[in-house]
């Protein structure tokens, strides 16, 4: 059986149900209290832009009378002109707010709103809108929006977990894959991809159930990879005692033809680290001491503005290249750039794009960064001998087939004496 509409406004569950909230007795609310009231709703329900300025009008048009209920009475036309939405949109705001409890519909015989005076003018009754559940709920919208933000704590936290993991294990997998390329990365590096595709972005509301502890466990797994392939089977860490100081290039004004092969074998043993410490003094300028690849990326990372390179060029040289290679390249090319502007050539006028030169050369494979490093090392060992022999000639650079940026050398001088500077291995 179909019934006919009576023209009024139709019966709504939470009209009814909003009914039973009412104001304690001889309780007056001021607006300061009911705007106050009005805001907590606002983020604890999450209201739309337009249910806002519904709510934020109709929170206006209170009066501090002293009745029972909070009634407003705004009629739509002023409601249109306060918030600039249309009539539709302001009936949807509030056919939403009905069912969100947040207020009562109070209609009159005539479907206007008004108020109900008595003879002395004063307002005893009205026909609009009833805003007391809004203010009687005012402790629900308290503890709901401190859920609310304890949540959104709680996925921020999350989320910061998830990038440290997820740049540890990228850093790991790096440095295993430079270091021990020889160890099979393959399923670390599928489970690696598998995370990122099913991590969201932080604009999410909510993460995958067991996601924070899958990024976690895979950065254990890679470190474990790394530390167990460092370690070479054993269980505890080696250190090396070297009794012989590597700045002792000769013996009684000369060295022996053996001693050449011995130096560029102790060279060549030398981790990148220690390596990077002989081969350039700049690095002397950071505040930590390089004692493995960590700190020559955070060295290299902090160098880079010293070059005058943009952090665009930092990413790039880093996803080309590896962040261990890409900060031993920055140190590389700012001791080039010092040793330039000492020797008062000035030939690297631009050293971040003389950085990004050399990222382009190391990663088509026109260069190679250790025998960079050992040549500057042996540069650097002939200026000391030269020191430690007044008036003796050395060469100032290895006799080698010139690189791309072979001309920016500084002080690189082929002498008559170059077959000497060949056996000593300078």
């Amino acid at each position: 059986m179909q019934l006919a509409s009576s023209g009024g406004r139709r019966l709504r569950h939470a009209a009814l149900a909003a009914r039973k909230f009412v104001l304690e007795p001889g309780r007056t609310v001021t607006r300061k209290e009911l705007s106050a009231a009005a805001r907590d709703a606002e983020r604890a329900l999450r209201l739309s832009a337009p249910q806002r300025l519904v709510l934020g009008q109709l929170v206006v048009c209170w009066g501090e009378h002293q009745m029972d209920r909070l009634l407003v009475w705004p009629s739509n036309q002023r409601m249109m002109a306060a918030t600039g939405l249309s009539e539709r949109s302001i009936r949807n705001a509030i056919r939403a707010l009905i069912e969100l409890q947040v207020l009562i519909p109070r209609d009159s015989p005539n479907g206007k709103r008004y108020a109900v005076r008595d003879e002395k003018g004063t307002v005893i009754d009205a026909f609009g809108f009833d805003l007391t559940p809004l203010y009687a709920r005012r402790s629900e919208w308290a503890a709901t929006t401190a859920a609310q933000r304890q949540l959104k704590e709680l996925l921020k936290r999350s989320f910061d977990e998830i990038t440290v993991c997820r740049r540890a294990t990228e850093e790991a997998l790096s440095a295993l894959a430079q270091h021990h390329p020889a160890v099979d990365r393959t399923e670390l590096e599928n489970r690696l991809s598998t995370l990122k595709a099913r991590t969201p972005k932080r604009s999410r509301a909510t993460l995958p159930a067991g996601l924070v502890e899958a990024w976690v466990e895979i950065r254990h797994l890679v470190e474990e990879a790394f530390y167990q392939a460092s370690c070479d089977g054993t269980n505890c860490r080696h250190i090396e005692a070297e009794n012989e100081s590597l700045s002792e290039t000769c013996h009684n004004g000369r060295r022996d033809d053996a001693e050449p092969a011995a130096q560029d074998a102790l060279s060549t043993q030398l981790s990148l680290p220690a390596l990077i410490v002989e081969a350039c003094p700049v690095i002397s300028d950071c505040a930590h001491p390089i004692r493995d690849a960590v700190d020559v990326v955070s060295a290299g990372r902090f160098l880079r503005a010293s070059l005058g390179a943009h952090p665009s060029a930092w990413n790039e040289a880093v996803e080309d290249i590896g962040a261990i290679r890409a900060a031993t390249a920055v140190i590389y090319v700012l001791q080039l750039y010092d040793n330039d502007a000492s020797s008062g050539k000035h030939s690297i006028r631009n050293p971040g794009g003389y950085f990004r030169s050399i990222i382009r050369l190391i990663k088509s494979g026109e260069i190679d960064l250790q025998t960079e490093l050992l040549a500057l090392r042996r540069h650097k060992l002939a200026r000391r001998s030269k020191v430690a022999r007044p008036g003796s000639e050395v060469c100032y650079g290895p006799l080698r087939k010139p690189s791309a940026h072979a001309d920016t050398l500084p002080g690189k001088r082929v002498t008559a004496d170059s077959n000497r500077c060949l056996a000593h291995g300078l």
